[in-house]
């Protein structure tokens, strides 16, 4: 999610676990320790663009590392002014809960969060919500604000609007996830209705509201990708790319792995005066993009330049031109 959703969410999170105890200090901790597990875009720019591929949502986003992390933050926070007359083990608690939350909500998202390192790289990915979305972000907003402004630290109601916040936000996450079976039934009828085959099928919200979703559905050679309403309950049209999966014979293994790994499966392969394209539809759906007679899956993509001793160049790319209507 989004920098500010996530620091609402370690603040509201630090409100219901200390704000009765140090008052509005609790949420700012909340929202700084949130923060830190997306500190790890600050490093990437010291990695080549392989590498870059698994560092974002990586170790820093695993449930060892708010296990580690909570212990680290409980002995610095048992040493300041504001909480060191809490006990250890709260501290941890209230850590623990800021971290952890962070990299759930995370592993909702379309991009996938590696929850599991280092035991397997295997990324949690629910697809379920988009990466800013006030339906989720203004309930805790809300809440937390008038907890915090309304109410004194020892006020028996200050808790009430904050975790009122907390539970219409998690009951809305929850709802996203109902919603995404409804909108996946609604993409296998009309795959059937206009007689698309497919064995695999990627839905995914990319809209305030999780009312507009993308699909993509996966057969042997192609991927077929379509735009859904649930406001206008339209026909869905579909729009075909092979994956060309013989573009990548005789290129570097390490590097097909980590694209297709990324990918999820989820991917196509062009060529473009010599150099290899792919795109990757589990982490980034904006729509086809048409050049005259020209149609590519989506904007961004990955461009692999081979050479004849079998070392690659990697780069990336964005197609700036506009879906077509």
């Amino acid at each position: 999610m989004d920098s500010l959703t996530q620091a609402t969410l370690g603040a509201a999170i630090g409100e219901a676990v200390l704000g009765k105890r140090i008052g509005y200090k609790a949420a700012v901790l909340g929202a700084v320790i949130a923060t830190v597990p997306d500190l790890d875009v600050l490093i990437t720019p010291l990695f080549n663009e392989f590498q870059k591929i698994s560092i974002h949502r990586g170790y820093s986003h695993s449930i060892l590392f708010c296990f580690l992390g909570a212990l680290g933050f409980a002995f610095v926070l048992n040493k300041i002014k504001w909480t060191k007359e809490i006990s250890f083990r709260k501290l941890w608690v209230f850590s623990f809960l800021t971290l952890f939350t962070h990299v759930l909500l995370d592993a909702f998202t379309s991009y996938g969060t590696q929850l599991f390192l280092p035991f397997t790289d295997w990324r949690v990915s629910f697809d379920s919500i988009s990466i800013i979305d006030p339906v989720y972000t203004l309930p805790l907003l809300i809440g937390v604000l008038f907890s915090i402004f309304f109410y004194k630290k020892n006020h028996k109601k200050r808790g009430l609007p904050n975790n009122l916040g907390l539970i219409i936000s998690s009951l809305y996450l929850l709802f996203t996830l109902a919603n995404k079976q409804q909108v996946q039934n609604e993409f296998y009828d009309q795959l059937e209705a206009q007689n698309i085959s497919s064995f695999r099928l990627l839905t995914v919200p990319v809209a305030i509201g999780n009312t507009v979703w993308y699909g993509v559905a996966k057969d042997k050679e192609q991927l077929h990708i379509g735009k859904y309403s649930e406001w206008d309950e339209n026909r869905i049209e579909f729009h075909s790319f092979p994956i060309n999966d013989h573009l990548l014979d005789g290129l570097d293994e390490k590097l097909i792995y980590k694209m297709k790994w990324f990918a999820q499966g989820f991917y196509t392969v062009a060529e473009k005066d010599g150099k290899i394209r792919v795109y990757n539809m589990q982490c980034d759906m904006q729509g086809v993009r048409y050049f005259g007679n020209y149609a590519a899956p989506t904007a961004f993509y990955y461009e692999i330049t081979p050479n004849q001793d079998g070392i690659y160049k990697l780069n990336s790319g964005m197609h700036q031109a506009e879906p077509k209507q």
